[in-house]
């Protein structure tokens, strides 16, 4: 049973990798076997197939190491498309949205929308509104949890949860001038 665990879990990163070969193979990478139907299926839902049809080759472009051709937004939507191909039953998204621009931000919603319809979630993230609907937060400080709820049960709360919100909702408009 342990040696099947990693094909349970698919992980989409805040630091994509993507390799020096085409869009199709980054993407394949994610279930090998699928047919073209299935990865250009992916890239639809992952909300990078038009991108990838106004490249050059489409999906035979070739991208360099680590994709430094595309965007950051690009990069993770073909990281959520190898992840929906994959169709594994446990995400990990670990800071998924931390590096991409506000335009790019709405299609990786959507995309992980369609990633993570009918599975286990396991979000790691400090955007609130990446988390303010999952069923359960663990609220983490100094290594260990400290509280465990829904968001609206945490707000109700006096606790660490709150008050990053707080802050948070406070410094919006915050800027430094000499």
């Amino acid at each position: 049973m342990l040696e099947a665990f990693p094909y349970h879990i698919s992980m989409v990163f805040q630091r994509v990798y993507l390799f020096e070969d085409t869009i199709y193979n980054n993407i394949s990478m994610g279930r090998p076997d699928a047919t073209r139907e299935e990865v250009i299926e992916a890239s639809k839902k992952a909300r990078c197939y038009d991108f990838i049809m106004q490249l050059p080759d489409g999906f035979e472009t070739m991208i360099g190491e680590g994709g430094a051709t595309l965007s950051g937004g690009e990069k993770q939507r073909l990281s959520i498309a190898r992840c929906i191909l994959k169709d594994a039953p446990i995400i990990i998204l670990d800071e998924a949205t931390a590096s991409v621009d506000a335009d790019n931000e709405s299609y990786i919603q959507e995309a992980i929308s369609e990633l993570c319809k009918g599975k286990t979630l396991l979000v790691i993230a400090h955007r609130l509104n990446t988390i303010a609907h999952a069923d359960k937060i663990l609220v983490i400080k100094d290594g260990g949890i400290v509280e465990v709820g829904k968001h609206e049960e945490l707000m109700a709360k006096d606790g660490v949860y709150k008050k990053f919100v707080t802050v948070r909702k406070n410094s919006r408009g915050w800027s430094h001038r000499k």
